[in-house]
């Protein structure tokens, strides 16, 4: 699946991905290549995406190297939307 995560001042990662959990108001939750549609609002917490990921230099940074190839990236809030395989993530 493809996943883009965006803050306003740029995108900070696109490119694909295994899977992806974030951090929803209700709770965090996992999405996988072919999950259903889905709109929910995001809490503090961390993006975390799983798959053989390449971050370019200029946003190491801004993430945490988790367990099994995965990378962590601490938001405040947000916004996700996941749609015919195309993850889209507004975070702050």
């Amino acid at each position: 699946m493809f996943l883009e995560i965006i803050s306003p001042e740029k995108t900070i990662y696109s490119g694909e991905v295994n899977s992806v959990a974030v951090p929803g108001v209700q709770g965090e939750f996992e999405m996988l290549n072919n999950h259903a549609a889905i709109v929910s609002s995001l809490k503090k917490g961390y993006i975390k995406i799983y798959g053989d990921i390449k971050l370019d230099d200029s946003i190491k940074d801004m993430f945490e190297k988790g367990p099994e190839r995965g990378f962590f990236l601490p938001i405040n809030s947000g916004t996700v939307e996941l749609k015919e395989n195309r993850v889209t993530a507004l975070v702050e």
